[in-house]
């Protein structure tokens, strides 16, 4: 992009409702924000187990910070891995029931990792049409022919699967995707990428902590093994409530990634103490698995005052609640119209998620309150009827 096309983009991006804006919180990460002095129930955190202001933790992260500094100091491979990553990566692997994990400052850096480490030229990568930026960006950064299947699509990927020439095949997919909260069809894939001897590549990102019978994730619900998933990725920034990322899988995966992930080798490694507040959170969705109870009957409640009040059903199980509103300038604008009652929203459009449906994501968190949920659909039937006008 030219100099003298900055402006005109960045004023095309207004004209068409999809400039971007930051919020300055002045608060801990919470179901309530302090912003420019006004306080907001949150509607839009990730934090879905309230972890990331949880006592312990923040006394992980303070503990860690006076043994080890503020900061990491190199990468891994230089002189950046502390006890406090190595006791981490044994206790992810231990918590996915993998026998390796290595650790990622982001899961954005995760993604493109493993995949321009195990694909080049000639390779090929099959990606759910909903899948992650991230994930979309790995296959990109690769050089392996990239291949969209339609969302969901086995029928479309086994098209897609039996055309290809290449020897090396990846086939990758969010485990819960991020903007709609349905689920991956984990054992259909598992199944279409066995016979086409194919790797299967998760990103449960939305998924960890939370899913399955004791939080370990979309491969935990499905009954998935090594064998079937070879590669597990997981973030630590939304249910753990800290910072980083993962991927889990046997020893030859990580040893080659250790050599080849070049968004692992050449970048600094994450605090040593927010490594330390991690573990105290993996400890944490163990010994308060209420909170993932408690999760799921907020989900079930919201849903079904959301349907009460005439709302389509969002087809998502999860703590992602998407209300599709299709038109861009409306959807902003039932967004600021609850900023304005003190409930802050996302508003996400285009090119985030597909033409035509821009939409209104609510997440659920188990500290949200019964009162609270109330309150946000009693706002949005309220709202939704002037906008629609």
């Amino acid at each position: 992009m030219k100099k003298t096309e900055i402006k005109t983009y960045l004023k095309q991006q207004k004209d068409d409702h999809r400039y971007r804006q930051r919020l300055v919180v002045d608060s801990p990460q919470g179901i309530e924000l302090s912003i420019e002095g006004k306080k907001y129930l949150n509607f839009c955190s990730n934090d879905y187990l309230g972890l990331a202001s949880h006592p312990r933790v923040i006394k992980a992260l303070q503990e860690g910070a006076k043994q080890y500094g503020a900061g990491s100091g190199a990468s891994h491979l230089i002189n950046g891995h502390s006890r406090a990553h190595h006791q981490l990566e044994e206790e992810l692997a231990s918590f996915v029931g993998r026998p390796r994990a290595l650790l990622f400052s982001t899961g954005y850096m995760a993604n493109l990792g493993v995949i321009s480490a195990l694909l080049g030229r000639g390779d090929a990568v099959f990606e759910d049409r909903l899948n992650h930026a991230s994930l979309l960006d790995g296959g990109l950064l690769s050089q392996a022919r990239l291949q969209r299947f339609q969302h969901n699509d086995i029928d479309d990927l086994e098209n897609k699967l039996s055309n290809s020439k290449s020897e090396t095949k990846l086939v990758c997919t969010d485990g819960v995707f991020s903007m709609d909260g349905d689920l991956a069809e984990i054992n259909k894939l598992v199944d279409i990428s066995s016979r086409h001897d194919a790797w299967l590549m998760v990103d449960d990102a939305h998924g960890m902590g939370v899913t399955g019978a004791t939080g370990r994730g979309v491969l935990e619900s499905a009954g998935t093994s090594l064998e079937d998933v070879p590669i597990l990725v997981g973030t630590l920034g939304k249910a753990f409530g800290t910072f980083g990322a993962f991927v889990a899988g046997d020893d030859d995966l990580i040893e080659l990634l250790i050599q080849r992930a070049r968004s692992y080798i050449y970048t600094t490694a994450l605090p040593p103490a927010v490594a330390e507040a991690t573990r105290e959170s993996i400890k944490l969705m163990d010994e308060e698995s209420r909170r993932r109870d408690t999760l799921k009957d907020n989900i079930k409640y919201f849903k079904k005052l959301a349907t009460d009040i005439g709302l389509p059903d969002t087809q998502s199980d999860t703590a992602i609640q998407p209300i599709v509103i299709g038109n861009v300038e409306k959807t902003m604008t039932l967004s600021a119209k609850l900023k304005q009652q003190g409930i802050l929203v996302s508003a996400i459009r285009p090119p985030t998620v597909p033409e035509g449906t821009a939409r209104l994501r609510i997440t659920l968190c188990a500290d949200h309150s019964v009162e609270q949920i109330e309150n946000l659909i009693n706002l949005l039937s309220h709202n939704m009827g002037k906008v629609s006008q």
